[in-house]
């Protein structure tokens, strides 16, 4: 018999009054874009400055824009898109779940872009703040992904194998925990420990390519203990479609750190 750790069962509704409900999910986002934002605050007080307070106050509003609405387009063309145009409506209901990482790295990416041409700043030096922020996001994300029971891993064995309100019988990975250690806790102190060091932070567009490189990476790793969609599967033996965006992902984070020069050399 195949032990397996009892699923905590959180409840993901946090709680309901009237109309009002309130879930772990959104406050995930919320938790994410706030410690975020507090944190580029702290990174944009070092070299290369890439904006003052203000603008990092301000760039709140147009990453959540970019979050929420690359994440939910992305997952609509990259995981389901049949059945989102048999059933558009279901597009507006993001509090059914539904969101994509490469998609709202898109939205994210296009905010950044239409902001600093705004505001007449830096789009890599920008870009590396942001970078260094994501992990945060991402944490939280994952664990909300736990609580939720959504997302989990395959059939295993393993002692600290769970089973999942929506995943049958068997025992499975919780390879949302996986995530959450990789893309969150681990990522965000490589970037930490690097962004430390001036020589790193005035390369522009190389924190962002590690970023790029650390997410892809741990998204390909994790992708083989994670159960795949079910309405996609696999797309060629064992190689799944979260492994399949993130290899462009992987490619770009190569080219941005190569072509990464020092803030005097570059223009």
């Amino acid at each position: 018999m195949t032990l397996a750790i009892a699923f905590p069962n959180i409840d993901p509704v946090i709680f309901s009054y009237g109309p009002i409900t309130v879930r772990w999910y959104a406050l995930s986002y919320i938790a994410g874009l706030l410690l975020g934002i507090k944190y580029i605050g702290t990174f944009i007080s070092k070299p290369p400055h890439a904006m003052d307070k203000k603008d990092a106050d301000d760039l709140l509003i147009w990453l959540t824009l970019g979050v929420i609405l690359g994440g939910r387009l992305g997952y609509v063309g990259f995981y389901n898109i049949d059945f989102y145009i048999a059933n558009p409506i279901t597009i507006f209901k993001v509090w059914e779940g539904g969101m994509s990482f490469h998609g709202g790295l898109l939205g994210v990416a296009g905010a950044i872009i239409l902001y600093c041409r705004q505001r007449q700043l830096k789009i890599l030096a920008v870009g590396d703040a942001v970078a260094c922020a994501a992990p945060i996001g991402l944490f939280f994300g994952r664990i909300a992904n736990f609580i939720n029971g959504e997302l989990f891993g395959r059939v295993s064995d393993v002692p600290w194998s769970m089973i999942f309100p929506h995943g049958g019988a068997s025992s499975r990975h919780p390879s949302q925990l996986y995530e959450a250690g990789l893309e969150g806790f681990f990522l965000f102190i490589i970037l930490f420990i690097l962004s430390r060091q001036e020589v790193f932070r005035l390369r522009l567009g190389f924190l962002s390519g590690v970023f790029m490189i650390g997410y892809a990476c741990s998204r390909g790793f994790v992708e083989f203990f994670r159960e795949p969609d079910s309405h996609i599967g696999f797309l060629y033996s064992n190689f799944t479609m979260g492994q399949a965006l993130s290899v462009p992902l992987l490619m770009l984070g190569v080219y941005l750190i190569s072509s990464s020069k020092k803030l005097e050399d570059s223009s």
